[in-house]
C-alpha cells in the first residue's frame, strides 16, 4: 500500500512540473515577440521622397533615418502602442500619437515646410 500511494505522489509531482515547465516556454515565446514599423517621407505638397528625416518612438533609445528614397525601418519593437515623431529641417515636426504596432505595420508620414 505504502508502495502505491509513494508512485501516485510521484505520478502527480511530474504531472505538475511538466505543466509548469510547458507554461513557462508559452510566456517566453510570446515575450521574445518582435515586429517592426515601416514606411516613407515624403513631402506634403511635392509628394517628393525626403532624405535624412528622423523617425523616433517617443520615449525610447529607437531613432531612424529614412534613406535616399525616403524609407525607414525600426526594428524589435514589442507589440503595443507607441508615439511616433518625424523631424526634419526646414519642415514642421510631425507628432503622431497612438499607432498600434501589432504586426509588421507601415506607416507614410507627410512633412510640411516650415514658415
Amino acid at each position: 500500500m505504502k508502495k502505491i500511494l509513494i508512485s501516485a505522489v510521484l505520478v502527480i509531482v511530474t504531472i505538475i512540473a511538466f505543466t509548469a515547465n510547458n507554461t513557462k516556454e508559452t510566456n517566453t515565446d510570446t515575450a521574445n515577440t518582435s515586429v517592426t514599423l515601416s514606411g516613407k517621407v515624403i513631402d506634403l505638397v511635392s509628394g517628393e521622397a525626403l532624405t535624412g528625416v528622423g523617425i523616433e518612438i517617443e520615449g525610447s533609445n529607437k531613432k531612424v533615418y529614412s534613406d535616399f528614397d525616403g524609407n525607414y525601418t525600426i526594428s524589435n519593437l514589442k507589440p503595443g502602442e507607441y508615439n511616433v515623431i518625424a523631424s526634419y529641417i526646414s519642415y514642421n515636426k510631425s507628432y503622431i500619437e497612438k499607432i498600434n504596432v501589432k504586426s509588421n505595420e507601415a506607416l507614410n508620414i507627410k512633412l510640411q515646410t516650415s514658415n
